[in-house]
């Protein structure tokens, strides 16, 4: 199971850290990512990182700004969102997959989804 926590109501220009918390897999084998999903589109890739840290990819919308990272040791993947924007706005969910993928239909494990509000 994927739990993510920390989502919240922030400001334009503002910072959150996400996080997502693993258990009854073995979390350092599997791919990690987060998606997004807003009112009224598709399911989006933000993040994803592969198993042992080594390779991060990002979608352009927020790279530069977003940062993935892991710690094995206590199975938990982190989304640090800087600078966020109004078009942020979405509910996050975590993921894990054997091999790191931008197709969310690849991923076996969803967590429950963190909502992120970011105002103007």
């Amino acid at each position: 199971q994927l739990a993510e926590s920390w989502g919240g109501f922030v400001q334009a220009v503002g910072s959150l850290r996400l996080s997502c918390s693993a258990s009854g897999l073995a979390f350092g084998s599997y791919a990690m990512v987060w998606f997004r999903l807003a009112p009224g589109k598709e399911r989006e890739f933000v993040v994803g990182i592969t198993w042992n840290g080594d390779s991060t990819h990002y979608a352009d919308s927020v790279k530069g700004r977003f940062t993935i990272s892991r710690d094995n040791a206590k199975n938990a993947v982190y989304l640090q969102m800087n600078s966020l924007k109004p078009e942020d706005k979405a509910v996050y969910y975590c993921a894990a997959a054997g091999a790191l993928s931008k197709q969310s239909k690849r991923y076996d494990y969803w967590g429950q989804g963190t909502q992120v509000t970011v105002s103007s």
